[in-house]
């Protein structure tokens, strides 16, 4: 996931684009890099590896200038190299881009054939490429910046800076998230409100298809043919302090140490403590009362939370529940509800696959249900209901406190499901609700517990595989597990129903290969 930051003002950015790109460690990346432009011409500084190799970089050789962008890069097109990274430039023009761009090769060969040299492997060069030969045919930044999105086929979010052009700043997005930001006399560009967040809490959220000109006083935003709107201006819920790393050691422990708060936060718009009954968007719970059966779209962890989920609908609801990782469904041919409703979950509410399958699902009239951690996402500005998860800014790269917060809400919406049709009465709701308002203590009282869990995880770490196991409802649980282990420390996992251990892994077990089995004491265990 790679990050962008762009500014546009009267002070000096190369600081504060910096100090932007930090924000962004937490999406990983392999190289880094920033383009001013000051009289007359761009400034780039790159470096492989490391921002503070950027910084060292930048430290030898100031980049002056108060228009800028920069970009943390993760290799998709070539190797993690300096001159894969970005910033790219061509004649007057600098880009930095997110995504994919799909027919790069058809563009690359058409402008080589045209004269044009490049230096790099990446797909993104070619962005550079058409805007600055534009620029060089006689256009003007903007109208070249316009005739070149008219040329790509793919996914990206991409911002711009050129010689000659101090104080213009463009940006634009399909298929990628890209924010703009307000600030006093000053305009940013951002992958997302955390990138922003010590800058300005005063953000547009682009539209898909949107692309934005800006200098320091102003900012247009036009959509993909080219007309001028008008888009909403929000306050962002991330501030800075949202983003700080306080007293803990990486942003994966604080979340992990915030779910107490990240729970109880997220099930309180929807349980009423003293009553004990479930708060439901009334046309949502007619959904659920119609429903023939549901079907949940998502990917990575937020997947794992909708297996888990299938069981409590299937369980409380009566309602046939399907969970499909969203990169298959929308590349098959996928049998949709009658009367839905479809269950997209995810903590950006930007994953390209997730959201693709919402749109497939609102074209065949079923109605779908966002499940997202950012309610100005354009997952849920798509969606017909938006149930947001409430966990806050998740920095950390592998998802804690996120997953806890669905599995909360996953809960109260099964819950309300089944009282909607009629299958719990007001005794069971309580006792199902109270037992969900009890988490965030019990959650506390794990987190205790650190002491056991980190003499867990010295048996582990000497390990070359290991095996995860549960049976029901905890089998997502270990499917998790064997992830997270993966994405955290490079040891290979995999996690397995418990009673298919016998039907080929067991051929695995020997000495030294952990195996976690995730069995708390129930009628399974």
């Amino acid at each position: 996931m790679c990050g962008i930051v762009g500014i546009t003002g009267h002070g000096e950015v190369a600081g504060r684009l910096l100090e932007g790109l930090a924000r962004l460690e937490y999406r990983g990346y392999d190289s880094a890099g920033i383009a001013v432009a000051k009289n007359g011409s761009v400034e780039r500084r790159r470096a492989a590896g490391r921002l503070e190799a950027l910084r060292s970089v930048v430290g030898d050789a100031p980049a002056p200038g108060k228009t800028g962008i920069a970009h943390t890069r993760w290799a998709t097109h070539g190797k993690p190299t300096e001159t894969n990274a970005h910033p790219h430039m061509s004649g007057r023009a600098a880009i930095v881009h997110n995504g994919i761009i799909e027919n790069f090769q058809d563009l690359k060969n058409r402008l080589e054939a045209a004269g044009r040299v490049f230096s790099s492997d990446t797909d993104s060069e070619v962005i550079a490429q058409l805007l600055g030969g534009y620029m060089d045919d006689g256009l003007g930044a903007e109208d070249a910046f316009g005739r070149m999105l008219s040329d790509l086929n793919g996914a990206f979010a991409i911002a711009a800076v050129f010689a000659g052009e101090e104080g213009l700043l463009i940006g634009a997005r399909k298929g990628s998230p890209l924010v703009l930001g307000y600030g006093d006399g000053e305009m940013y560009l951002g992958s997302d409100a955390i990138a922003l967040a010590p800058l300005t809490r005063e953000v547009t959220y682009l539209e898909e298809g949107d692309w934005v000109v800006a200098y320091p006083d102003a900012a247009t935003i036009r959509d993909t043919n080219g007309n001028t709107v008008e888009r909403p201006r929000v306050r962002s819920r991330v501030s800075a302090a949202m983003v700080e790393l306080g007293p803990y050691d990486h942003f994966m422990q604080k979340e992990i140490h915030e779910q107490p708060e990240s729970t109880a936060r997220s099930l309180a718009p929807y349980v009423d403590p003293g009553k004990l009954t479930t708060i439901c968007d009334p046309q949502l719970m007619d959904v659920f009362e119609r429903a023939d059966r549901v079907v949940a779209v998502s990917c990575g962890t937020s997947y794992y939370a909708s297996q888990v989920a299938k069981y409590w609908f299937e369980d409380l609801a009566g309602l046939s529940f399907e969970t499909d990782v969203a990169s298959e469904f929308r590349y098959r041919k996928p049998v949709l509800p009658q009367t839905g409703p479809a269950l997209l979950v995810s903590q950006s509410g930007e994953t390209a696959d997730t959201l693709a399958a919402l749109r497939h699902c609102k074209t065949y009239g079923v109605p779908n249900v966002a499940i997202v951690n950012v309610p100005e996402s354009s997952i849920a500005r798509d969606a017909d209901f938006v149930v947001p998860t409430q966990a806050g800014p998740e920095i950390g790269v592998a998802s804690t406190k996120a997953f806890t917060a669905q599995l909360a809400v996953l809960a109260t919406l099964a819950i309300s499901a089944a009282k909607a049709r009629g299958r719990i009465d007001e005794g069971a709701e309580r006792d199902l609700l109270s037992s969900l308002v009890g988490l965030p203590r019990l959650i506390n009282e794990t987190l205790t517990r650190q002491p056991k869990i980190i003499e867990a995880a010295e048996i582990l770490m000497t390990a070359e595989n290991a095996l995860y196991i549960g049976r029901g409802i905890y089998c997502p649980l270990a499917y998790e597990g064997a992830l997270k282990l993966k994405e955290i420390s490079y040891i290979h996992a995999e996690g397995y129903p418990a009673g298919e251990l016998k039907h080929g892994p067991i051929a695995l077990l020997e000495e030294g290969l952990p195996v976690v089995v995730v069995a708390p004491q129930d009628r399974l265990f």
